[in-house]
């Protein structure tokens, strides 16, 4: 009976828990959308090319790049102070700034000022709440 209300946490592979299962809710909501809309997506050639068309084509692919940057960085930064959640802060002060700064729609000084102070704020807290109150480490 004891061994019921037993916990075992492999610590080595434990992080990967939500990933999988993020990744795995979204794998079938994509097939669901494949399978309800099947029709549109496939014999609709039309609709793919004007929604190429009409999209911002430099803030897409941006985002996509940045954030694949941001990941992949992460941890290799981090590496170099383990433990502290620097890796973290390192990397997340530049990808807010770049993020924010490619949806801007005016890049004048006067408006890179608030980014740039949200840039540095946002993460300084976030990786302040985390690594002092809460008593967890970042990459």
């Amino acid at each position: 009976m004891a061994d019921l209300l037993a916990v075992s946490i492999d610590f080595e592979t434990s992080h990967l828990l939500f990933p999988k299962l993020i990744g795995s809710i979204l794998a079938l909501l994509g097939l669901a959308i494949l399978i309800t809309h099947r029709r549109a997506i496939a014999h609709s050639g039309a609709m793919w090319a004007q929604t190429f068309a009409g999209m911002d084509k430099l803030r897409f692919f941006g985002t996509l790049i940045l954030t694949v940057i941001y990941f992949l960085l992460m941890v290799p930064v981090g590496d170099r102070w383990p433990n502290t959640g620097l890796g973290f802060l390192i990397c997340s002060i530049p990808f807010v700034a770049a993020i924010s700064i490619l949806y801007m729609h005016e890049r004048d000084a006067r408006s890179l000022v608030p980014v740039l102070i949200v840039a540095v704020a946002a993460p300084t807290l976030v990786w302040w709440l985390f690594t002092y109150v809460f008593a967890l480490t970042l990459p």
